[in-house]
């Protein structure tokens, strides 16, 4: 007896979805803070590949964690790629399960705990805020930023055992620097929304940009009454690129800039400004 063409094609169709992290920023913002800790630290532990894992299974998670509330709560009927969801978030939290039983060896119980807590509620105010269609709420984008550089802090945790001063120096800058990195991102895709005429443009985001900017200057004064001449070059560096970039955007030329071009010149900054950090806080 033949198999069923329209079931084969499904079958065929589930095997094809893939679910690995597609947000390249996010994927940038959770790693470089892991590279910086990792060389910092000036130690190296094998704990910290599980620190790796863990970091890179919960951002994987996020998207077929998506696809099953979306199914549960929003979708009449039943979508093809819910199988494969099902089946990569088996995955992926099973990768989870094992790097945390890794950690569990390692770091002390009050921060397996705290790192359980701020996982489960971030992946579950990624979800609410994806199925209500709010990822681009300024305080969602916040908050995000926040937890995907707190991988800095889980590094140096497990590179040295503890958490030193340095590391949330670390933390406090990459989180502003991405803060501001992802608003004027945003506020690019406003004025090419606008651009085309498809709607006015409201400005929340350019808005926000510059405010995130101004917070960028009063961090490169404070660095400099401090003495730290590299953190405040670093910080001015990326005061320097993202001013540009929200200039740049008044011009209708300028906006038709391929955005992977675009995220490839914010990834090049971001490695600069971590270069700069690193030799900072050495």
């Amino acid at each position: 007896m033949s198999e069923d063409p329209n079931r084969a094609r499904t079958s065929e169709l589930n095997r094809a979805v893939t679910f690995l992290p597609r947000e390249h920023g996010a994927t940038a913002m959770l790693f470089i803070p892991i590279a910086c800790a990792a060389i910092l630290a000036r130690q190296w532990r094998w704990c910290e590949i599980a620190t790796l894992t863990t970091a890179f299974a919960a951002l994987a998670a996020k998207d077929p964690m998506v696809v099953l509330a979306r199914q549960r709560f929003v979708w009449k009927q039943q979508h093809l790629e819910t199988a494969a969801a099902a089946r990569w978030l088996a995955g992926w939290v099973t990768i989870l399960l094992l790097s945390g039983f890794v950690l569990l060896a390692a770091w002390p119980l009050k921060a397996i705990i705290a790192m359980g807590l701020g996982v489960g509620i971030f992946s579950g105010l990624a979800i609410a805020a994806n199925v209500m269609n709010r990822q681009r709420s300024t305080l969602f984008q916040i908050a995000s930023v926040v937890a995907l550089t707190s991988s800095s802090v889980a590094t140096a945790l497990s590179a040295t055992g503890a958490i030193a001063p340095w590391c949330l120096w670390l933390w406090l800058l990459m989180a502003m620097h991405a803060t501001a990195g992802i608003l004027v991102v945003h506020a690019r895709l406003d004025a090419r929304i606008a651009l085309r005429g498809t709607a006015s443009p409201a400005g929340h985001f350019r808005r926000a940009a510059m405010v995130s900017l101004i917070v960028l200057s009063g961090a490169a004064i404070a660095a400099i009454i401090l003495g730290r001449g590299w953190l405040a070059l670093a910080l001015l560096v990326a005061i320097f690129g993202y001013c540009y970039d929200l200039r740049r955007q008044r011009d209708s030329a300028a906006l038709q800039l391929p955005l992977k071009k675009v995220g490839q010149r914010a990834l090049t900054l971001s490695f600069v400004f971590a270069a700069l950090l690193i030799i900072g806080l050495w």
